[in-house]
């Protein structure tokens, strides 16, 4: 609502078009499922990784890859704590071997969920490892290798990104900076814009103008590892 009263009242100064816009509001929760996506995806896979180097010590330790999982468990809740997303995804591959169900198709149901390729294919190798009899071990320990890099990357692009991030979010306030100054030390240079057709028609074309340029910015700095 406080954004729609900032947009509304910088580009047209109407209280009528605020209160038209304020329905508009309610799509912004979904504006934000992408980015919130991303972040819970982030979650997932840095818990993902510290699952699975646990699960490599114990089978580097001699465990069978059943009681290995079973071992899994209780450690994770030490490490992440018990709010994280992974144990959730952990008890239901408890509750499969307990089931007497194939712990590949668990693990392939998960991985398929999660929406991450680095954890849709540890399920695929894992599934033909398994079925081939392969060093499982090794696999698990080139597996998580491979995804501590790349989210060592992740963490690299985000940093280098902060700065510009800074300056993005700044340079979207200047606009909204230069229409307030002009409006208190010059009420009427502005005024033509809010009380003619062609000066809402020009505000309208600045705001899509506004809008389009952050989403390019977004977009930009959006970088995927």
């Amino acid at each position: 609502m406080l954004a729609a009263a900032v947009f509304v009242f910088t580009f047209y100064r109407s209280r009528t078009l605020f209160l038209a816009s304020l329905p508009l509001m309610l799509f912004y929760p979904f504006l934000q499922c992408g980015r919130l996506a991303r972040r819970r995806q982030q979650r997932l896979l840095r818990e993902f990784q510290e699952a699975l180097g646990v699960l490599h010590s114990f089978l580097s330790a001699g465990y069978s890859v059943e009681n290995a999982f079973r071992r899994v468990r209780p450690e994770l809740w030490q490490l992440l704590g018990e709010d994280a997303l992974l144990l959730g995804e952990w008890d239901i591959f408890l509750k499969a071997m307990e089931l007497n169900q194939p712990l590949e198709n668990a693990l392939r149901d998960f991985s398929l969920r999660s929406g991450l390729d680095d954890i849709q294919n540890f399920s695929e190798v894992f599934l033909l490892a398994r079925r081939s009899g392969g060093e499982l071990s090794r696999i698990l320990g080139n597996t998580t290798g491979i995804i501590r890099e790349k989210l060592m990357v992740a963490e690299e692009v985000l940093t280098m990104n902060a700065d510009k991030r800074y300056e993005q979010k700044i340079m979207n306030l200047i606009p909204f900076l230069l229409i307030w100054y002009m409006n208190l030390s010059s009420p009427d240079f502005f005024s033509v814009l809010y009380s003619t057709l062609a000066g809402r028609i020009c505000m309208t074309l600045c705001l899509l103008l506004y809008l389009l340029a952050c989403y390019l910015s977004e977009r930009i700095l959006d970088i995927e590892v």
